[in-house]
């Protein structure tokens, strides 16, 4: 005897697949507009920090990478460092996220505390993350607002006179539209495994 599936049970079970790979944290690529992928990492100390912890607070995530001479170059120049100390007390959480497959979470500890930085460094060693956000350069930044929505993505700055995050916190912290809601990133392409 033969069985089949009936017809709402198959619409339950299509459901449900569509549903599941919604949620998968590397269902990505992450899009202007539309919720932010949730992700779990942990940071070069093993404390594990998870997105919707952050419910209601606007989040910059930093794709970086210290073997990247651009990446480096922002730190070295304080680029990130200043623009992070410029908006800490209004309700900004910076988080800087590794995919770099093989880096080490005490090389970044280090690197941390050599240049100053002063926010967390996750690591994402199986690219899960950084593959769901579509990051594709160190440094690549996205800004999520605090209702969760992705509100930037791309560079940092223009390098010359305009900071695109700068200018895009400034424009949702005063509950304006980020007029430049995607730039082209730039920097050394991320080390995915």
């Amino acid at each position: 005897m033969k069985r089949t599936i009936a017809p709402l049970g198959l619409a339950v079970l299509i459901a449900s697949i569509v549903l599941a790979q919604a949620a998968r944290p590397d269902a990505g690529p992450a899009e202007i507009g539309k919720p932010a992928p949730d992700f779990e990492l942990k940071d070069v100390y093993g404390k594990t920090f998870r997105l919707t912890e952050f419910k209601d607070k606007v989040v910059v995530l930093e794709w970086i990478n210290q073997d990247c001479p651009v990446s480096r170059g922002k730190h070295d120049e304080k680029v990130m460092q200043d623009l992070y100390r410029k908006y800490a007390g209004r309700d900004v959480v910076w988080l800087a996220i590794d995919s770099t497959h093989y880096q080490k979470p005490e090389k970044n500890r280090i690197y941390a505390a050599q240049k100053g930085l002063a926010y967390p460094v996750l690591h994402d060693p199986d690219g899960k993350v950084g593959r769901a956000y579509g990051a594709k350069t160190t440094p690549h930044m996205f800004i999520i607002d605090k209702k969760g929505l992705l509100v930037y993505e791309g560079a940092i700055d223009d390098q010359g006179k305009t900071n695109y995050v700068d200018e895009a916190l400034d424009a949702v912290l005063n509950g304006r539209p980020v007029r430049n809601a995607k730039t082209k990133p730039y920097g050394c392409s991320v080390k995915y495994k």
